[in-house]
């Protein structure tokens, strides 16, 4: 981040505008005009962490090569051409202060800066050299005064337009699918202390058929201790229970197969189990069926050191659908499965692959029709490993997005679980420059006539206005 900052920071001042100096001393008149920035030396920088909130940038003793269009006049002499200028000893301290904006999003909300330039040198040559001499007082000293004030201001629109514009590319409010979104807001202000920046986001998942709803959290607070990455990620099991609990709101949770979509084997042992109830109903006995697949509750997720799991209870019911006829129930069994999570980082998105692990069933109805039903319990769990999860799977491996700049990546992710959450380390890498990322947002400007900045050539008027240095 301070090499990736103080590229952005060479950038911005290499950008700086400096006005044009002019004035006249005895029958010198002379203007300085077209000031650009040629070359910039910041070796000796650094960026700290202030705390309660505040990040410090500081650059000492740099360097910054200028080159500007000299215009004199003396009596009958006129003389035009550049000059080299070189600003030494440049100290810049800015103190930028971050917080949560309404939208919940870290801005940078505050900055103060002091800049200020030790030594400033010019090079003079041409026709005319002994009396840019005897005027380097005066321009040097104005232009020193002139670079000096324009060096917080430069860096002022930079922190406070530029990069909060790259910040408002950081996800707060989103929709994961047509079905949940998340809300990432910040929840205070961040606290920053010697070492580290703490950030607390909601991570809720909301359903979208009802955004304004609140789930309580009574997970564990994630504590953070390890410090072998740059960044690392905290997700309680509330974070998972909330994506649980969001689809089961929106209705989603309910599969049904039916006719040709059950698989064949299980199709003639349902058929054998409920022989004779199906032989009761002829002529229908060769009507499909239909299993339908409806999770009763929200479910949970449990996050230990040994491993991540969710549990998921659900009735599973049994019909025959002949034409024409109303849907026949041959049984309303209820269901009790654990799923291993496995979560992983990839890219910027969190991903989950589940696995079946634990798979029971019983009759809602009497302990004798549970036992009949023991039968099914291997047939219908390999329906729901080979049918059913493929298709949660191809939901969850799309993942959510962690609230990171545009620009900036993960490398080397490392997930560890604890008692009640878990953690995703990794080092962060920038893929986008902060400059290529904030032009990329930057709003078109509106095109304006041009006018030159300069005089017609040779015309100095002797009425150019006096020096206000």
């Amino acid at each position: 981040v301070k090499q990736e900052g103080l590229r952005f920071v060479e950038q911005e001042l290499q950008n700086i505008t400096v006005s044009d100096l002019h004035g006249n001393e005895g029958q010198f008149q002379y203007n300085i005009s077209q000031v650009k920035v040629t070359d910039l030396q910041m070796a000796f920088s650094d960026l700290n962490f202030q705390p309660q909130q505040h990040l410090v940038f500081n650059i000492n003793n740099a360097s910054i090569s200028l080159r500007f269009r000299r215009q004199l006049l003396y009596w009958f002499f006129y003389d035009i051409g550049s000059i080299n200028a070189s600003a030494d000893g440049v100290y810049i301290h800015t103190v930028l202060q971050l917080a949560k904006d309404e939208a919940g999003r870290l801005k940078i909300s505050n900055m103060t800066c002091d800049a200020s330039i030790a030594r400033m040198h010019a090079g003079f040559s041409g026709t005319l050299r002994k009396v840019y001499e005897f005027l380097s007082t005066f321009i040097v000293t104005g232009m020193r005064f002139l670079l000096s004030q324009q060096i917080c201001p430069s860096l002022e629109h930079a922190s406070l337009v530029l990069l909060n514009s790259l910040l408002d590319t950081v996800p707060v409010r989103n929709y994961v699918d047509e079905h949940i979104g998340i809300d990432y807001s910040l929840l205070r202000d961040p606290s920053i202390s010697t070492d580290t920046l703490d950030l607390d986001f909601k991570g809720m998942f909301f359903p979208r058929v009802r955004e304004d709803q609140e789930l309580e959290n009574h997970a564990v607070e994630p504590v953070i201790k390890e410090t072998e990455r740059m960044v690392y990620v905290a997700f309680s099991e509330y974070f998972f229970d909330s994506a649980m609990h969001s689809y089961f709101q929106a209705g989603v949770l309910t599969m049904e197969l039916q006719g040709e979509k059950v698989p064949k084997d299980l199709e003639v042992l349902l058929r054998a189990t409920f022989f004779g109830t199906i032989f009761m109903l002829s002529p229908s006995v060769d009507a499909p069926l239909r299993l339908v697949l409806q999770v009763s509750a929200p479910p949970r997720c449990t996050i230990k050191p040994s491993g991540t799991s969710v549990s998921v209870s659900a009735f599973l019911n049994i019909s025959l659908v002949p034409p024409d006829r109303p849907p026949v129930q041959l049984s309303s069994m209820a269901m009790e499965t654990k799923l291993s999570a496995k979560v992983f980082l990839q890219e910027k998105a969190l991903r989950v692959q589940l696995d079946l692990r634990r798979f029971r069933i019983y009759s809602k109805q009497s302990a004798l029709e549970s036992l009949a039903l023991f039968s099914l319990q291997a047939p219908l769990k390999t329906l729901l490993q080979l049918t059913i999860m493929p298709i949660i799977n191809e939901r969850t491996k799309k993942g959510v997005q962690i609230p990171l700049p545009e620009g900036m990546d993960f490398t080397r992710e490392v997930v560890t679980n604890h008692a009640g959450f878990l953690t995703v380390g990794a080092d962060l890498h920038f893929s986008k420059g902060l400059r290529e990322v904030i032009d990329k947002y930057r709003p078109v400007p509106t095109a304006t006539p041009y006018s030159s900045p300069w005089p017609a050539e040779p015309s100095l008027e002797p009425s150019l206005e006096p020096s206000s240095l």
